[in-house]
């Protein structure tokens, strides 16, 4: 009898575990020197360091020759999503506690699920449609108590996380697809570029700070502060960030070339845990009721649409 789930696809489950656990002490870390620091000094400062790991993970996978592709148009499209989906994610990070955020970014994997029918060509039934939208309906229930307390609650700050999640989800569909005929690494280092050019325009567009003022949020403030030198105890988590851009994106490309994009996403769930107890332990935070309700009903849809996944073949492509 062959196994449901293949060696493969566990090693998948594995990665994406594992990157969760990276990506929720990235996000206290972006989170500690948000008050100091724009963001994409510290997405530059990340990236410069990552890419070199990224080189060398590529010299282990086959060297210079895998950056070779004949698909600029879509590697250039997923580097480009992945960036603002950072963007939009840590621009609520500084905004928000760290897991009601990543519980509004839990949307994602049922993005992935509905953008792998045009993008993959997997077949979604009806139960699992119907799981999408209740999971939908989750998001809602943590976002409408923010926006209905005005000028007291988050307000629309709360949709950045939720277009993070499309931005991700667009680009994890994009991974599946092109991690056919590319690298892991290949792909990590053009994600890793992308920041560096991203943020080398975002310097001389903004980086002196004349668009932020006394009556800018803190998102924004993150986004729009000027760049300075970064102070000599901030070098080390900085560092710690490239550190762990380099290994997030290595460990997530590999769970989406390993495993179907609509079964390994719902994994990613597991990063709930790890927000809550960095939020708790570092800045004191706990989520209002209402984001563990909203969490509870998103993640049970994940849950249910990666069950229903598990039990009908896989979907042959061309």
């Amino acid at each position: 009898m062959t196994s449901a789930v293949t060696h493969p696809a566990r090693l998948g489950i594995l990665c994406m575990v594992a990157g969760m656990f990276c990506i929720s002490i990235n996000d206290m870390l972006i989170k500690s020197l948000s008050g100091g620091y724009p963001l994409h000094e510290l997405v530059l400062l990340r990236s410069a360091v990552g890419i070199g790991f990224s080189f060398v993970l590529l010299q282990i996978e086959g060297g210079v020759k895998l950056l070779r592709t004949g698909r600029y148009g879509l590697h250039l499209l997923r580097a480009l999503l992945v960036v603002f989906a950072n963007s939009a994610l840590y621009a609520a990070i500084v905004a928000m506690p760290l897991a009601m955020a990543n519980a509004l970014y839990f949307v994602a994997p049922l993005f992935v699920t509905l953008l792998s029918i045009p993008v993959l060509g997997e077949q979604v039934g009806a139960r699992r449609m119907t799981a999408v939208a209740v999971g939908f309906g989750g998001v809602l229930l943590m976002m409408a108590p923010q926006i209905a307390k005005g000028d007291g609650g988050l307000g629309w700050l709360v949709i950045l996380p939720v277009l993070a999640a499309a931005g991700y989800a667009s680009m994890s569909v994009l991974t599946r697809k092109l991690g056919q005929t590319s690298r892991a690494s290949a792909l990590a280092i053009q994600m890793q570029f992308a920041f560096v050019c991203v943020s080398i325009v975002m310097f001389f567009a903004v980086g002196d700070g004349r668009f932020v003022d006394d009556n800018t949020n803190d998102s924004m403030r993150f986004l729009l502060r000027a760049w300075i030198w970064p102070e000599t105890a901030d070098l080390l988590p900085i560092a710690g960030l490239g550190c762990l851009s380099a290994v997030v994106g290595y460990l997530m490309t590999q769970a989406y070339r390993l495993s179907r994009a609509s079964a390994v996403a719902p994994f990613e769930y597991i990063l709930l845990i790890f927000s809550l107890f960095w939020g708790w332990m570092v800045f004191g935070e706990w989520p209002e009721n209402s984001v563990f309700l909203g969490a509870a009903v998103v993640i049970g849809s994940g849950v249910y649409v990666f069950v229903r996944e598990g039990r009908k073949p896989p979907t042959r492509r061309a």
